[in-house]
């Protein structure tokens, strides 16, 4: 299975897979999810182990998943998803009850393309489902980068953190000053457009730069991106 397709290449439907232990929630989401014409529900987990399972069945193009499940959590099943080189292509959206939640930046830097409350109006869901299955923007970028701040900031004296920063830093040589530049922007939760304007370049010429950022830091996604960002000390979070 390649990464290079986001939705059915035979239907252009992007096939979506419910992860949540709340049987009424699944429901919901599947009623909301199967009424578009462009979406269709493959597969419900009640647990992370069933998300997995289901995913190397199903191969959907988003999972939206639960961070807390009874057994393996939504975190453990995102890790292991975004582990699968069969599974390069899944995108996982996870699901919170609060916006802010301690779990979020573990789950970007397992491999979700981002997050969303469970008190998303219905079309910010569909929403962040067609853009996590083209795989080009950072969902909830205002609430996401606010968290990755005040998160990345707590974990500083971690020695994951201390590894995983230089790590990321000594990846940062590779990329040219024009990357850096743009990868500054994403981290800002700027959209290729906004960046386009500011740098006074095309949009085509952003999303070039982006994904040769993506394939030299090895990130999944934009949301990656940011983390990566935070990480290496190249945006420092601000302190309010």
């Amino acid at each position: 299975m390649t990464s290079g397709t986001s939705t059915d290449s035979t239907t252009g439907i992007i096939r979506v897979l419910l992860a949540d232990d709340q049987a009424l929630l699944r429901s919901a989401f599947r009623v909301l999810v199967d009424s578009e014409s462009d979406m269709q529900v493959v597969g419900e987990a009640s647990d992370g182990a069933e998300a997995v399972r289901l995913a190397r069945s199903e191969r959907p193009d988003v999972v939206l998943m639960d961070i807390r499940m009874p057994g393996t959590d939504g975190l453990a099943a995102t890790r292991e998803i975004s582990a699968d080189p069969g599974l390069a292509h899944v995108r996982v959206v996870m699901l919170t009850t609060f916006e802010v939640d301690e779990y979020v930046v573990q789950s970007l830097r397992a491999g979700a393309s981002g997050f969303l409350g469970k008190g998303a109006e219905p079309e910010e869901l569909l929403g962040a489902v067609r853009v996590a299955a083209a795989g080009d923007a950072l969902l909830s970028p205002v609430a996401t980068k606010g968290l990755i701040a005040k998160f990345l900031a707590q974990s500083d004296g971690s020695d994951d953190g201390t590894r995983a920063g230089g790590a990321h830093a000594e990846r940062l040589a590779a990329l040219t000053v024009r990357e850096r530049e743009v990868l500054v922007q994403v981290a800002g939760g700027l959209s290729n457009d906004e960046i386009a304007e500011r740098l006074e370049v095309s949009p085509l010429t952003v999303k070039t730069h982006v994904n040769r950022a993506m394939a030299k830091l090895g990130a999944r996604d934009r949301a990656q991106l940011v983390v990566i960002a935070y990480e290496s000390g190249l945006v420092r979070p601000r302190v309010e």
